[in-house]
């Protein structure tokens, strides 16, 4: 198999100075909703590597094309201010295959499913909650995007229609942490866990008897929401020992 598929920029979309989505024809390579890509390009003259690639979830849902991708462009990293100066119809690579197993179709079924997010982290759950998959495994999803300033909310129309084909069964909570929105809760996901605000905003309780959580995002939320679940009984979920928390790192 070859290590890279040459793929061509369809479209991108800059949400703020840092933040962009890239759209990338390369119909060659399939994948499950909530697993990533490797996008790469050469690397420079002298590298120790012919390609310099980084792994990016897909946005897109495995029936749409072009694939899309939602990420933080870092000033001095090796790869993303680079894709961000692509224009439509420029080459990128992807690895063939995708990975990763953080999927809905990995997860036990239960009465709710609890997709907690911090900035890019959304972009796996936009993937599986455009798919049938969580509909038809939960009866409820509460999309929880928790971001420092509101401009971060990005994918509003995605959302939205989400909310219009999924009515009664989805909720989006938004939250924003380093200044006051209207529409959002204030501060971080395990400060509204451990003060009852986030399911209040849902309004419906999380407990390892009715739902199971998927984490995305920082280190940081990702460790204290699962030391929280934890002491509600809620233990990571695994293969071979079924649980009720599923996570994955992911700036």
């Amino acid at each position: 198999m070859a290590a890279w598929v040459e793929g061509r920029v369809a479209g991108k979309r800059q949400w703020t100075r840092s933040l962009l989505s890239l759209q990338v024809a390369a119909p060659d390579v399939k994948f499950v909703a909530g697993q990533f890509a490797r996008l790469a390009l050469p690397a420079p003259p002298g590298h120790v590597e012919t390609m310099i690639g980084r792994p990016y979830s897909f946005v897109n849902p495995p029936h749409e094309a072009p694939h899309e991708f939602y990420f933080i462009v870092v000033a001095q990293g090796p790869l993303s201010p680079r894709l961000a100066a692509l224009s439509p119809g420029d080459a990128v690579w992807l690895a063939p295959r995708a990975n990763g197993f953080f999927s809905v179709t990995e997860v036990p079924s239960s009465d709710v499913l609890w997709c907690l997010s911090t900035g890019t982290g959304i972009g796996p759950f936009l993937s599986m909650l455009r798919t049938e998959d969580p509909w038809t495994s939960f009866q409820r999803v509460v999309l929880v995007h928790a971001v420092r300033w509101a401009e971060e909310l990005t994918y509003r129309d995605v959302i939205a229609d989400i909310g219009r084909v999924r009515a009664g069964a989805f909720t989006y909570v938004p939250m924003v942490s380093r200044e006051a929105h209207p529409a959002a809760l204030a501060g971080r996901i395990p400060a509204a866990i451990e003060d009852g605000r986030l399911e209040a905003r849902a309004g419906i309780a999380m407990s390892p008897q009715n739902s199971q959580a998927m984490l995305c995002g920082n280190p940081a939320m990702v460790e204290d929401t699962q030391k929280l679940l934890a002491a509600r009984g809620m233990r990571r979920h695994r293969r071979k020992e079924p649980g009720h928390v599923t996570v994955e790192t992911y700036w």
